[in-house]
């Protein structure tokens, strides 16, 4: 289920707003226009949940420089 994806999500992007950005860019990357977009992003969380999309959100690394 969706709910399972994201709390496993959550471990790498704690903060709900971040990992919604970042679902959102990796989701809007990885769409094909044959596939759902459901599909797309159950996707892009589990590459959020493996690591692979935590470094797509650049404004995480703009706040913690400043």
């Amino acid at each position: 289920m969706r709910s399972e994806q994201v709390y496993r999500a959550l471990v790498n992007i704690p903060n709900r707003f971040s990992l919604c950005q970042t679902t959102a860019r990796a989701t809007r990357r990885l769409h094909v226009l044959s596939t759902r977009t459901e599909d797309t992003t159950n996707l892009a969380l589990d590459g959020i949940s493996a690591g692979k999309y935590v470094d797509v959100l650049p404004l995480r690394d703009v706040i913690l420089e400043r």
